[in-house]
């Protein structure tokens, strides 16, 4: 009897010292957030307010950067360049994530190696090849020129576009992975079942296959949206001077003109936008799976 009592209410030391053991074991973790990461983020954030000769407080380099068009263009420049690229990793990738997660061939090893492939390479190194490829004296207008499709060669580098094509080539790796994992947890016999029942192929993709993988999709958006917000060696080879994201001109702020706090409030700009933009994705699929299972109790 006793024995039994024992077992079934544990003493509240062993209970004190689970909590305590868990505090020890997160406490390494913290400490190197709080080193490398929270303390960093609150000198930033403290700077942004220091006006850059005399270092007082001051609300102007916030003023500033609402009022200079040139730091608004760069925000909206590099919240139109982070969407294009999530939107191109996700819909590049999904046939690619769809076909590793279902086949079952030898060539699937190859396809994933070769969707891997493109990290086995410096961020530098992939932006040069691009480079190469797109400039007006490239591979793509040469061989335009040569055939005489054209008469000069075509804008591809030094613009948006160039700057997409190349991050979405350096993002793509990471949206196929979010995406396969996703597609790996649907029950492969639903869609056997669904063309059973005479569904075509296609429909057993959009209908089922689809919906049952958007936390995937809402996951690689985010990964490949963050991902070239922050990047800036891609934007700064293939965008060139004419083309200014919040990554460049953070880094002109810092090395060239010297100003800190303005490019703290820059960085505390982009942190905020890829945090909205995460907590955003983040609601709408907690609020789908809100619905899901309401739908689920109803029926």
């Amino acid at each position: 009897m006793s024995s039994l009592a024992l077992d079934s209410s544990p003493p509240r030391t062993r209970r004190r010292f689970t909590g305590w053991f868990s505090y020890l074991a997160l406490s390494p973790s913290l400490v190197v957030l709080a080193i490398f990461f929270a303390l960093p983020m609150g000198i930033m954030i403290g700077m942004s307010f220091a006006d850059p000769q005399t270092l007082s407080p001051t609300l102007d380099n916030y003023h500033r950067f609402l009022t200079d068009g040139l730091s608004l263009a760069g925000f909206c420049r590099t919240a139109i360049m982070s969407l294009l690229v999530a939107v191109c990793v996700t819909a590049l990738g999904y046939p690619v994530a769809y076909f590793l997660a279902r086949s079952r061939t030898r060539w699937r090893a190859v396809v994933f190696a070769l969707a891997l492939s493109p990290e086995l390479a410096g961020v530098v190194l992939r932006t040069y090849g691009w480079l190469i490829i797109l400039e007006d004296r490239g591979f793509i207008n040469d061989v335009l020129l040569y055939l005489g499709l054209i008469a000069s060669p075509l804008p591809l580098s030094k613009n948006l576009f160039a700057v997409v094509v190349g991050l979405t080539h350096v993002v793509l790796p990471f949206g196929i992975l979010s995406l396969m994992t996703s597609i790996q947890g649907i029950d492969p016999n639903l869609e056997r079942a669904a063309q059973m029942l005479g569904a075509s192929r296609l429909s057993v993709i959009r209908f089922i296959v689809l919906p049952l993988s958007v936390p995937g999709i809402v996951s690689s958006m985010l990964i490949a949206f963050t991902m070239a917000a922050s990047a800036y060696a891609t934007p700064a080879l293939l965008g060139g001077a004419g083309f200014k994201v919040l990554a460049t001109m953070i880094y002109e702020q810092v090395l060239f003109y010297i100003n800190w706090p303005f490019a703290s409030v820059m960085a505390i700009s982009l942190l905020v936008m890829m945090l909205a933009i995460s907590f955003a994705g983040v609601r709408y699929e907690s609020r789908r799976r809100l619905r899901t299972a309401g739908a689920k109790g109803d029926n």
